[in-house]
């Protein structure tokens, strides 16, 4: 016997903040944004109700409380199958848009590792710099990672140029020890 597929538990938030001071709904709208939750309307969001959504919702509901506003939760999943994947879907797209911006950041990273060797800059500051860089794109593989529940189509695709970002920050890593231990260039004048 074929069983079906149990769909997604969704929860799905209801917030109202007063229209001033507007800090109050930036500063939740950037928190549900971080946590990657999905708006579906003016102060309506949905994440999957799974356990890794649950401390930016936390925070989220924390802020509304400070600023005197309400949040309500729902639970819900889609009233046919074909509705559940759509909103599936959905939330799915925007974890694609999420690893394509997160792509583009791995391609500016390498371009700047690029320049750093082409103009033969081999310090110590500049190592740090990189690799606090490197250090930001790994967290935020980390969290995109998480929060990608479904399986977005590029995620493979942007934990490969993570994989060759860090191998690109080993070789100017070890560029920058060997500059860094190459005894001074003489000067050909200094030889009689």
């Amino acid at each position: 016997m074929e069983t079906e597929e149990s769909p997604t538990n969704w929860r799905i938030v209801l917030i109202k903040i007063p229209a001033e001071p507007s800090r109050h709904r930036v500063a939740v709208w950037r928190e549900l944004r971080k946590v990657g939750a999905l708006s579906i309307g003016q102060g309506v969001w949905a994440v999957p109700n799974v356990p890794v959504f649950a401390v930016g919702i936390d925070k989220a509901t924390a802020l509304v409380e400070r600023a005197g506003g309400e949040i309500i939760f729902l639970d819900a999943v889609g009233a046919t199958a074909a509705d559940g994947a759509r909103f599936e879907a959905m939330f799915t797209t925007a974890r694609e848009d999420d690893w394509a911006e997160f792509l583009s950041d791995c391609t500016k990273y390498e371009a700047e590792l690029d320049k750093e060797i082409r103009i033969r800059k081999f310090t110590l500051a500049e190592l740090e710099e990189e690799d606090q860089s490197l250090d930001r794109l790994r967290r935020w593989h980390r969290d995109l990672k998480a929060r990608d529940v479904f399986g977005a189509s590029n995620s493979e695709q942007a934990t490969a140029a993570l994989q060759h970002c860090t191998q690109r920050f080993e070789d100017y890593s070890a560029r920058v020890i060997a500059a860094l231990h190459d005894p001074a260039p003489s000067d050909e004048s200094d030889r009689t």
